[in-house]
């Protein structure tokens, strides 16, 4: 079932998700499920499952020589789809990239993702690797998130990147593509960057999840605007709970976000991470009650990983 179905079947009423990370090569799903069994309680329709790009990764040769080699440390993605799946019977939504895949990469996991009955798939260029000043796409892969979403799109309309087939069974995904209340740190202005994401969305993109905020008052201003400009897709916000006194540090570099002088100053005051970490879940908790309150479609909350301090927030909203 499509996300954009689950959202008209609970007819204004919000949704909980979460998404997750597949484990480092070598580790057990069964953490994997640990996590995920406290918050099925809750009732997610749907499930992202992140996808990580290649990275380098230097192996001792001997006589004091490195091999430099590429590899991805968290494969697997499609598999861990499939399994939720099935052992859960929940819908999933595997994430795809621009970044280190070339275009024929992407269609045999459209294609995979189809045989299996997976409806949802998430539209990212993806971030540069970790020696690139800035994003370089793969040769013969797409070069930006409006380019991915048209491949699927074409595929939806039973066009291969080779062949144009006469079938009876096309693809019929649903894209998901992501937004930024505090624009994309590439990108010059916010209103440059909303209209970068209505091209994805008039290339067949269905629905936007936000990247993490935590003013609340950021999202509906990202709303407001994307609505000005045409865009009428369901805009799912995305939340993060902050965990550990590195988040003030880490998340706005990285991501290029604000965070609000009152959660700076309450994490401050803290004298430990688990102190840190009930500021994150009470801040999350009054963040989505007021989300909820304003009818967002659905809560989506990152979890990477961990569930227990998602099910402390979600007790308290859902």
């Amino acid at each position: 079932m499509k996300v954009t179905q689950h959202i008209e079947a609970a007819k204004g009423n919000t949704l909980f998700s979460f998404e997750i990370i597949p484990p480092q090569k070598g580790k057990s799903i069964q953490e994997l499920y640990d996590n995920i069994d406290p918050l099925m309680e809750f009732k997610p329709p749907f499930i992202d499952v992140t996808t990580s790009r290649e990275e380098y990764i230097y192996v001792d040769k001997g006589n004091g020589l490195l091999d430099k080699r590429l590899t991805r440390m968290r494969p697997g993605t499609l598999g861990i789809c499939a399994s939720i799946k099935h052992k859960y019977t929940v819908d999933t939504v595997p994430h795809l990239l621009c970044g280190g895949f070339t275009k024929e990469e992407t269609e045999y996991m459209l294609v995979d993702c189809h045989y299996l009955g997976i409806d949802n798939v998430m539209a990212l260029r993806g971030d540069a690797m970790k020696h690139e000043q800035s994003f370089v796409p793969k040769e013969g892969g797409n070069d930006f998130a409006v380019d991915l979403v048209k491949q699927i799109n074409q595929l939806n309309c039973g066009k291969y990147l080779h062949d144009v087939m006469d079938i009876d069974n096309k693809a019929n995904f649903c894209i998901g593509v992501a937004g930024y209340p505090e624009k994309h740190l590439e990108s010059p202005s916010l209103i440059s960057d909303l209209k970068r994401l209505k091209e994805k969305v008039e290339a067949g993109a269905d629905y936007v999840v936000t990247q993490m905020f935590f003013d609340n008052a950021r999202y509906f201003e990202f709303v407001a605007k994307a609505r000005e400009m045409g865009i009428t897709v369901p805009i799912i916000p995305g939340i993060k709970p902050i965990a550990v006194q590195r988040h003030l540090q880490v998340l706005p570099q990285i991501f290029r976000i604000d965070l609000p002088e009152d959660l700076i100053h309450a994490v401050d005051q803290c004298k430990n991470n688990a102190d840190i970490r009930q500021v994150g879940i009470e801040w999350a908790i009054q963040q989505s009650i007021e989300l909820k309150a304003a009818g967002v479609p659905v809560l989506h909350y990152y979890s990477m990983g961990k569930s227990e301090n998602i099910r402390q927030i979600a007790s308290q909203v859902f």
